[in-house]
């Protein structure tokens, strides 16, 4: 297991290596796509166990991997 960022880790043996919320199976696309439809970070963390730092970090990382991906528009 490898913390890749603050809360977040890889590990090829949970969820295919997909980042999760450390310490759960939660993958951190799942706490951003429940933030983007709707629910309250509160719902999040008593449905999927999760805290506030553990959903802080989710979008900082999110927020991270957006900044570092290049866009190239062909017109």
């Amino acid at each position: 297991m490898i913390e890749i960022a603050p809360h977040i880790v890889v590990d090829p043996k949970i969820r295919f290596g997909k980042p999760v919320i450390k310490g759960t199976r939660v993958p951190v696309h799942i706490i951003i796509a429940k933030l983007a439809g709707g629910m309250t970070q509160k719902e999040i963390g008593e449905e999927y166990d999760v805290t506030l730092d553990d959903i802080k970090a989710a979008l900082a990382y999110a927020a991270k991997m957006i900044e570092q991906q290049e866009v190239r528009v062909f017109a």
